[in-house]
């Protein structure tokens, strides 16, 4: 009898707890189309623990906040250089290529806050909030965008104004500033447009290892939900590589016929730092980009390699801005003030 109790107990508070209780709604195959919950083994080659990577995001965080004041200074003292060139006849000249100047700082700027999308702790807390509905497959296109920016543009971008602004320091006459931007697009298009064909319409997707073309994996951020981690493609890491390569060749190059010329030893110095900023910030970021393959984006590795590889290329990009950008314009300012001087003390003496 107690047995018969207990069973009939037990149906009524299932029978109960089912009509308490709404069913959980099972997931339909379109929410998480495209970044599956691959584990460590079937995407990458070796696992650690996974740890918190708040500290990564957080040094992450404060290197772009310093380059986004290093831009604001820099653009500030561009705008001021070009309003005192309409007074002072001395800045003239100089002050011809401040379109070029002003275009290396707002891609360094741009390429701050791109570096921005990838990181969980800034996606949840500032971006989904004002994105509710975002899924895995929506998460994922952020990610998408970040690399094709990132790798595909805005680094390129920035290396070939620096590469410009390089060539033009040793010319007699300074080119137009079309053709500053013809140079950029026509150099840069090529690199876009392959990252764009690998990075959303990857050949052989379903046949070779999601590492190679995935851009995203899934993942938990630190609240514990989950999201989408972004990577960098095998595929997108190899085009940038071999624009790279062509890169360091072309500036070694310039940057050689630069020293030849100048006899200066201050700027013969900051060109052998500006060639060393720019130099080993891309071999660092090849070799960082070869190694994050190895492990998973929740691991204590792959975020020591991709924010060493950020900070290398964040400290060239700083690099670039002060030696092309506010110590040329510095000194400019300085030697108008000391010409506009000259006549007054000349009028003093004959007085």
């Amino acid at each position: 009898m107690r047995k018969l109790l207990s069973h009939h107990h037990h149906n009524v508070l299932s029978s109960s707890s089912s009509f308490l209780l709404p069913p959980s709604p099972s997931p339909s195959p379109s929410q998480f189309p495209i970044v599956p919950d691959y584990t460590t083994h079937e995407i990458f080659f070796f696992s650690s623990i996974p740890i918190a990577k708040s500290g990564f995001d957080l040094a992450t965080l404060a290197t772009i906040a310093a380059l986004l004041l290093l831009s604001l200074i820099s653009f500030s003292v561009v705008i001021y250089t070009r309003l005192r060139s309409r007074r002072l006849r001395h800045l003239e000249n100089f002050n011809s290529l401040w379109t070029v100047r002003l275009l290396l700082v707002t891609i360094t700027s741009i390429w701050a806050v791109n570096e921005i999308l990838r990181l969980p702790l800034v996606r949840r807390k500032y971006l989904y909030p004002f994105l509710p509905t975002l899924n895995l497959h929506q998460q994922s296109n952020i990610c998408k965008i970040h690399v094709v920016l990132s790798l595909g543009f805005l680094e390129p971008s920035f290396l070939v104004t620096l590469l410009f602004l390089v060539n033009v320091s040793i010319k007699k006459s300074n080119p137009s500033r079309m053709w500053a931007l013809v140079s950029l697009l026509a150099v840069c298009a090529p690199v876009t447009l392959l990252q764009l064909f690998f990075v959303y319409s990857s050949p052989l997707e379903g046949r070779l290892p999601r590492f190679m073309h995935g851009s995203s994996v899934a993942g938990s951020d630190y609240f514990g939900s989950r999201t989408a981690l972004c990577t960098y493609p095998f595929f997108s890491s190899v085009v940038f590589g071999g624009f790279a390569a062509a890169y360091a060749v072309a500036f070694l190059c310039s940057c050689w016929r630069v020293m030849d010329l100048v006899i200066n030893k201050g700027i013969r110095n900051r060109i052998y730092l500006l060639a060393a900023a720019v130099m080993v910030a891309l071999s660092v970021q090849i070799a960082c980009l070869s190694l994050s393959w190895l492990w998973m984006p929740e691991e204590a590795a792959y975020g020591y390699v991709v924010l060493a590889m950020f900070l290398f290329v964040a400290g060239s990009m700083a690099v670039g801005e002060v030696i092309l950008v506010i110590k040329p314009i510095a000194e400019a300012l300085s030697a108008a003030a000391e010409l506009q001087r000259r006549p007054a003390e000349e009028r003093t003496t004959s007085l």
